[in-house]
């Protein structure tokens, strides 16, 4: 059976016009987001680590190497089983550093350029014979199917097609760290398609040649050899560790997994569900190998074992399924070069080409980034089509041997990012290039003797000297280049000091802290800011970026506290990590710290580590674990103790703003922290500033006025030695701990209490003067009356007699009036009085209240009116009612300019019985209207009032179940209105 090369070309046109579609409906938001972001898919995504290497070359791998073949899975198992200690470290810190690549991930733990070209140029080596391993597998597919196909020109075209998808789906984003939805969903499907064609070959290959399970069982058993010489490579152990190690890395190392798990948004339980998933079809996908491979035997004998998934169908005369076995090469193939290039054009982009170039972003800066990631892409996959062009014909597994090889390198550098804080850049860098030779000379060369450029017998020696089979291409290679690799990686590493950043870099990676030490002074405005992107991005580049962060985090251009600022830089950072890579991005925004700012670094570190704390609990495990629930007790007993606490540092710049100091002065923390006491608002700032600049003071009371009311604060203050907190480059500069302690209620108390002293001492007094002056008072009317009898008819005496009773009766009206007014009396157990509730006329309190606002100087120079009906009453305590009256009085006659008047008037409401007191004085702002009725608010000057009057008005009110409120209106006057119970009239039911 033969298919024409024209029939190939529409399947395979037809195939990727189908990727084409998914992948345009998966970003338009046609799939739905459920099943996008599936962890299902995921896990199947990542099936890309199966290339034509799995699908064609695993049935040759076992015919020469027998049940060695498994290795190649087993090692992604493996790696799987340590998804909690590997993957999952490595997602965090991808996440939280927006690290997208390998090289990027490196280059974030040991601090260099250097780190991440070498990882850059280690990818592209690696990859580029393995990319072409891929077009070489469908050209060869091609002319297995129709041996007329010219050489090359397939392998041409498809290259051509790939690029066209990788750069319409994978590199169209600006942002290389925006998810790719359709990139995904077009990987996860060329998995599922690969895996449904190796699964129908293999049934047939079982079914249609073998003669189903139980006639391939008798085979088996009449021929125990066939098992023999698949279970004698691994018994003699012939390569098996060392592929089973290459193996392992690669499932997380090769750029096209690294891309998958962890740059195209992966979360933690998308990973943990692709610790069995993954597996899973990984044994699913080696299910067939065996039943194709004898199969192809019995059928197929004359071809190469690497064809035997084509040669089947075809010996089959199946052509359908020729051409599903043909599709599934495809999708084998095209989904590793779509990943790999995506990230290798990343990689490259950010540290190789800008670092050399950062100039061009000058001008156009986006689209300029956009194109170049797509040249990348286009000169990546033609490189690999051009080193295809000089290897030999047939399928390779060397190629996809050798790449493994090569990035089983990053293993010894890998694993002292995670767990080794002494591994230092020049160890890491003395490894690579120690194990890279080795693997250059006893793997790349090799591959390239293929071409005849290199003798193929070359290291034949080396490996007979090993005891190695002349087919066991990779266990010398990985043997000696890791070997070299962690010896000197481990001893350059011990005999040097690690470079600037790389002990922060290492406690983050090892998890021993969460968060690094931040470049203290570098920014004063977002000015600065754009001024620094613009020399690198352009004008219109910068101001764009800028607004864009201050837009995501809802903040002003006039922003000045080093706080925001900090938050503003590492969101700027964040979105243009995914433009040219976090390193570059870093050395952007944030520029190295002067030796001036050192003094402020300790206090910058503290906030920013206060901030990311308070955030989710991370997941610590351990002593941090422990360490961290103590930390978060204190702080949260600082956050709950009732008094203010203000932590500054060595610049007097806020590090800790507690609860009790945002409620004692309506300053939020994300307000206060990170600027200067100094800078504060008033009057906080200034008092704050005051206190802590004056030396000698431990404690002090302050009056403050905030917003309208009055304050009464005390402040204590401690010194704290930054020696004490193990910092030993640390300046010798003490910071400081405020205590700020509310007083305002305790002080009301105190003043009500002074103020009912008074009353008291006002009662005592009036009660002695009432006795002193009664007796004489009492002789006076005596004589008077005695001087009226003796009038006997002269009007003149008589008149004179009646005035001097009049006088002594208002002395004894005023006498009485003051003490009625001050007799608070108590209860029998000594406790608060309680008021008496009667019926209680209220002109006559009125009158009262006015004639003892009268004995005031002012009241005399106030006119007051009382038009209350005098009939009406209410239920309330008499005395209590003529204080409240006087104290509105009081007010109302502060209020009004000598001459003024004011009225009182009630009437009968439905309610009860509305008393209004109105005054035509200045009136009251609206803001400060529902503050009056506060204890110790008032509007009048200092030192002329105490802000009681009306808090007195309002408890005797609500202990009478009525209400007081106001209404005023700046320069049209103030009317207080009361509403009381009303009293039923006699003979009314109540």
């Amino acid at each position: 059976m033969s298919l024409s090369v024209s029939h190939l070309s529409l399947v395979a046109l037809g195939y990727l016009a189908l990727l084409f579609l998914l992948a345009h409906l998966a970003e338009r938001g046609a799939i739905p987001a459920r099943i996008v972001r599936h962890p299902l898919l995921y896990a199947v995504s990542l099936g890309a680590y199966a290339t034509s290497w799995t699908y064609y070359g695993s049935v040759g791998f076992a015919e020469q190497h027998g049940l060695t073949f498994l290795a190649v899975y087993l090692g992604p198992t493996l790696a799987c089983i340590a998804i909690p200690a590997v993957w999952l470290p490595i997602l965090r810190l991808a996440r939280d550093h927006q690290l997208a690549s390998l090289a990027d991930l490196f280059a974030f733990r040991y601090r260099g350029r250097r780190v991440g070209v070498a990882i850059t140029l280690l990818s592209l080596v690696a990859s580029v014979p393995y990319i072409a391993q891929q077009i070489r597998a469908v050209d060869g597919s091609v002319r297995a199917l129709s041996p007329s196909a010219p050489t090359g020109a397939t392998g041409l075209g498809f290259a051509a097609l790939v690029v066209l998808f990788t750069v319409l789906f994978g590199a169209r984003h600006l942002t290389a760290r925006e998810r790719h939805d359709g990139l995904a969903v077009a990987v996860a499907f060329e998995s599922i398609v690969k895996l449904f064609a190796l699964l129908a070959v293999g049934a047939a290959a079982l079914f249609g040649v073998l003669g189903g399970p139980g006639a391939l069982g008798g085979f088996l058993d009449a021929h125990p050899e066939v098992f023999e010489r698949l279970a004698a490579p691994v018994r003699e152990g012939t390569g098996y560790g060392a592929l089973l190690l290459i193996s392992f890395g690669a499932a997380f190392l090769l750029p096209r997994q690294f891309h998958l798990a962890f740059a195209e948004g992966a979360t933690p339980r998308a990973l943990r569900f692709a610790a069995f998933a993954f597996p899973l079809f990984l044994l699913l996908l080696n299910l067939p190998i065996l039943p194709v491979l004898w199969a192809g035997a019995r059928v197929a004998g004359g071809a190469s074992p690497d064809a035997y998934v084509l040669e089947v169908p075809r010996a089959l005369g199946s052509a359908p399924l020729a051409l599903v076995a043909f599709v599934g090469g495809i999708s084998a193939a095209s989904a590793m070069i779509i990943v790999t290039t995506i990230a290798l054009a990343g990689m490259c982009l950010n540290h190789l080409v800008l670092p050399a170039q950062l100039e061009i972003l000058r001008q156009n800066p986006y689209a300029r980034l956009l194109w170049l990631r797509r040249a990348l892409v286009a000169a990546i996959i033609f490189t690999g089509y051009a080193f295809d062009r000089f290897q030999e014909r047939g399928l390779l597994v060397a190629a996809g041997l050798a790449s493994f090889v090569a990035f089983a390198q990053l293993l010894p550098g890998l694993f002292g990012l995670l767990f080794w804080k002494r591994a230092t850049r020049t160890g890491l860098l003395a490894g690579l290039a120690g194990g890279m030779i080795v693997w250059t000379v006893s793997a790349f060369l090799p591959l390239l003797a293929r071409t005849g450029f290199v003798p193929s017998d070359l290291f034949a020696a080396a490996r007979a000297s090993f005891g190695l089979h002349g087919a066991d291409t990779w266990t010398l290679p990985t043997i000696v280049s890791l070997s070299l690799n962690a010896a000197l990686f481990g001893l350059v590493s011990l005999a040097t000091e690690p470079a600037p950043g790389e002990a922060d870099a290492a406690r983050l990676c090892a998890r021993e802290a969460l968060v690094a030490t931040p470049s203290a002074g570098a920014l004063r405005s977002p000015r600065d800011l754009r001024r620094a992107l613009a020399r690198t991005l352009g004008d219109a580049a910068a101001e764009a970026e800028i607004a864009r962060s201050l837009g995501e985090l809802a903040m002003s251009e006039d922003e000045t506290r080093p706080g925001e600022l900090r938050r503003l830089g590492d969101q700027v950072e964040k979105n243009l990590s995914g433009l040219f890579g976090p390193v570059l991005a870093r050395l952007v925004v944030h520029p190295e710290p002067s030796a001036a700012a050192e003094d402020t670094a300790l206090a910058d570190q503290l906030r920013f580590l206060d901030e990311r704390l308070g955030r989710a609990a991370p997941a610590l495990t351990g002593v941090a674990a422990e360490l961290d629930l103590l930390r978060r007790y204190l702080r949260t007993v600082l956050d709950e103790l009732p008094i203010g606490v203000c932590a500054l540092g060595p610049d007097r710049d806020v590090i800790l703003w507690n609860r009790a100091m945002e409620r004692t002065t309506a300053l939020a923390p994300l307000a206060t922290t990170g600027l200067t006491v100094d800078a504060l608002p008033a009057p906080f700032g200034p008092a704050l500033a005051t206190f802590a600049r004056d030396e000698a003071a431990a404690e002090a009371d302050i009056d403050l006025s905030a917003g309208g009311r009055r304050l009464a604060i005390r402040l204590h203050k401690a010194q704290l030695d930054t020696a004490a907190l193990g910092d030993a480059r640390a300046p010798r500069r003490n910071g400081l701990v405020l205590l700020v302690e509310d007083r305002t209620e305790r002080a009301a108390l105190e003043a009500q209490l002074v103020h009912k002293d008074r009353l008291a001492s006002v009662g005592r007094l009036a009660a002695g003067v009432a006795h002193e002056i009664g007796n004489p008072l009492t002789g006076i009317t005596c004589l008077a009356q005695n001087l009226a009898r003796e009038a006997n008819g002269n009007d003149e005496l008589q008149g004179r007699a009646d005035l001097i009773l009049a006088q002594a009766g208002r002395i004894e009206g005023i006498v009485r009036s003051l003490l009625g007014y001050s007799r608070e009396g108590a209860t029998a157990s000594g406790g608060p009085p309680l008021p008496r509730v009667e019926r209680t006329l209220i002109a006559p309190a009125v009158d009262e209240a006015m004639a003892l606002v009268r004995l005031d100087r002012t009241g005399k120079l106030i006119q007051m009116d009382n038009v209350c009906p005098s009939d009406l009453a209410v239920l309330a305590d008499r005395q209590r009612l003529t204080q409240v009256l006087v104290n509105l009085l009081t007010n109302a006659c502060d209020a009004s300019a000598p001459g003024g008047a004011v009225l009182v008037d009630a009437t009968r409401a439905p309610e009860g019985v509305l008393l209004r007191v109105i005054d035509g004085g200045a009136g009251i702002a609206p803001e400060l209207k529902e503050r009056v009725f506060e204890p110790f608010f008032t509007t009048k000057p200092p030192a002329e009032g105490t802000g009681l009057g009306l808090s007195v008005v309002y408890g005797i009110v609500e202990e009478h179940g009525g209400r007081v409120w106001i209404e005023s209106e700046p320069g049209c006057g103030t009317t207080v209105l009361v509403r009381l119970p009303i009293a039923a009239e006699p003979g009314e039911t109540a």
